[in-house]
């Protein structure tokens, strides 16, 4: 029991697995961001476009609700809801991406030295000079 344990300290604290914990715990902060930035920011802007249409509260009802039983309904304005929430959050995220990798080209742009031309070794250029010598 005490080896499977060590095992496990050793994969948990491998910096490969603790980059992805954070990733997760930042990526799951992001996201809800990105999700009161669609829900409070975008959809009521597309709600105002379409005629202030409130899409979640469109449904196919199956059957009425009573005093002894709730409402059965299809609820296909939440899907069309949560289709445009994906759409809004994959482009930001696509926005926010790709503007990190453009700074980071720059930064690589910048650190990068630049080509020098090969440095042919003197026994080379001896035996080029010999071969030129040779033609003539």
């Amino acid at each position: 029991m005490a080896k499977i344990f060590d095992e496990f300290k050793t994969f948990a604290m491998k910096g490969n697995v603790l980059d992805m914990a954070i990733g997760v715990v930042i990526g799951g902060a992001f996201g809800k961001i990105v999700s009161s930035l669609v829900a409070d920011i975008f959809m009521p802007l597309v709600g105002l476009l379409v005629g202030g249409v409130d899409f979640t509260s469109w449904k196919f009802v199956l059957s009425q609700a009573t005093e002894t039983k709730t409402e059965v309904a299809i609820t296909y304005g939440n899907f069309i809801q949560v289709i445009f929430d994906f759409l809004f959050i994959a482009w930001i995220i696509f926005l926010f991406v790709k503007s990190i990798n453009k700074l980071t080209a720059k930064k690589e742009e910048a650190a990068a030295p630049a080509p020098q031309e090969p440095v042919t070794p003197e026994e080379i250029v001896l035996l080029r000079e010999i071969r030129d010598s040779l033609k003539k």
